[in-house]
């Protein structure tokens, strides 16, 4: 039987802060492109929201587009969240990075993700569908591991020859020990013209973790957008969370495969992998 989440279940919440990104990768699940916007919410909205989370005791937040250091805000809704003791996450393509965020990034309850896709150039760059940023990425996770700033990446295998095994030499090389890999997932760009399935879930969505999107919208997890369970901007994220929209996405949801996620383990988010695939040899267990 399908488990439903309490208010008090929930781990962690990603804020899906802009669908605006300087990049265009081939796979993306929410599309986003240099043409992206911040969307409907507010910096106020945002802020209820990480308040609100808060309050229900969810202790983990991660910052998320898009690119969210395209919002103008990211750093203000960063600190309120810490105010509030939650640890947060910004994952970032780290394109670009400015000298004055390293501080930000630098603060304790803070850490980084990004996604990572071959150790050649010329193939990153034609997953991102932009030259150069390889080079740019690599660049600020070397920075990164040299400031102390907790780091984890995750390799997206995109397509078959894919030098995966070459990339997680390279970030090891670089001094990265967080890494895990997923295959891609039918969703945004990676479907093309097929409806998304819930099937291709990870089966944490809802159970654990909840997202809200640039429009307010809240789903069970940032790739499960096409089954939007309320919004925000209209309804208390308390209010949501478990109300029957949610309990009917949750059923069409796959249980988590056993002996598997833990509540550390970064499912259902791009470039993050569910419980499986994992690299051979890798240890058992979250990477």
């Amino acid at each position: 039987m399908t488990t439903v989440a309490s208010p008090t279940a929930l781990d962690s919440i990603d804020l899906e802060i802009t669908g605006g990104c300087q990049l265009t990768c081939t796979h993306c699940f929410a599309e986003s492109s240099p043409r992206g916007t911040h969307g409907q919410m507010t910096i106020g909205d945002w802020q209820q929201v990480i308040v609100d989370a808060s309050t229900l005791g969810i202790r983990k937040l991660q910052l998320i587009g898009g690119e969210p250091t395209l919002h103008p805000h990211w750093e203000d809704l960063l600190d309120l969240a810490l105010d509030l003791d939650m640890r947060v996450e910004l994952f970032s393509n780290l394109f670009y990075i400015r000298p004055s965020w390293w501080a930000v990034l630098r603060q304790d309850g803070v850490s980084l993700a990004t996604s990572y896709y071959s150790d050649d150039s010329d193939e990153h760059d034609k997953i991102t569908n932009r030259t150069g940023s390889y080079l740019r990425t690599r660049a600020n996770i070397e920075e990164a591991i040299k400031r102390g700033i907790p780091l984890r990446a995750g390799i997206v295998q995109v397509h078959p020859e894919q030098r995966t095994d070459q990339a997680r030499a390279d970030l090891e090389a670089i001094g990265v020990t967080n890494i895990d890999f997923d295959h891609v997932r039918a969703f945004g760009r990676a479907a093309g013209t097929t409806a998304p399935d819930p099937k291709n879930l990870c089966g944490r969505c809802g159970r654990t973790r909840a997202a809200v999107l640039p429009s307010g919208d809240v789903s069970l997890c940032v790739l499960s957008r096409f089954m939007p369970v309320g919004n925000v901007r209209a309804t208390p994220l308390a209010d949501i969370i478990g109300n029957p929209a949610w309990r009917h996405a949750l059923e069409q949801i796959p249980e988590p495969q056993a002996g598997g996620c833990s509540p550390d383990d970064q499912s259902c988010q791009p470039g993050q992998p569910a419980c499986l695939p994992k690299f051979p040899n890798a240890p058992d267990g979250p990477q």
